[in-house]
C-alpha cells in the first residue's frame, strides 16, 4: 500500500513557474514508476509525464514537452514536477500516482493516486 500527498500547487501568473511535490508513504518508493497527470474542469484526466523508479527514464506528454521536468529523489520518497513557461490551459488540479508498469500514460495501469493540488494560471 502505498499513500501519496501533492502539494505545491498554487496562483501563478501566466509565464511563471511552480515546482509540485508529491511525497509517498512506504519503503518500497524505488521499485514504483511514478506518474503526474492533471484535470481541468469538464475535461478528463490526462497523462503529464512518467519517470522510472530509478529516475534513469522519463517520458512527457508532447504538450508539456520542454517546459514540464520530472524527477525523484528516492532517499526522500518524493517525486517533483517543475513547471516552467506556465500558460492559461495549464490550469487543473494535478495528481500524482505510482505504477508497476514502465512506460504507460494509462490512468488504469497506475494502483495508487493522491489527493490532487490545484494549480490556477491566471493572466
Amino acid at each position: 500500500q502505498v499513500q501519496l500527498v501533492e502539494s505545491g500547487g498554487g496562483l501563478v501568473q501566466a509565464g511563471g513557474s511552480l515546482r509540485l511535490s508529491c511525497a509517498a508513504s512506504g519503503r518500497t518508493f524505488s521499485r514504483y514508476v511514478m506518474g503526474w497527470f492533471r484535470q481541468a474542469p469538464g475535461k478528463e484526466r490526462e497523462f503529464v509525464a512518467a519517470i522510472s523508479g530509478s529516475g534513469s527514464n522519463t517520458h512527457y506528454s508532447d504538450s508539456m514537452k520542454g517546459r514540464f521536468t520530472i524527477s525523484r529523489d528516492n532517499g526522500k520518497n518524493t517525486v517533483y514536477l517543475q513547471m516552467n513557461s506556465l500558460k492559461l490551459e495549464d490550469t487543473a488540479v494535478y495528481y500524482c500516482a505510482a505504477g508497476s508498469r514502465w512506460y504507460t500514460p494509462r490512468l488504469g495501469d497506475y494502483d495508487y493516486w493522491g489527493q490532487g493540488t490545484q494549480v490556477t494560471v491566471s493572466s
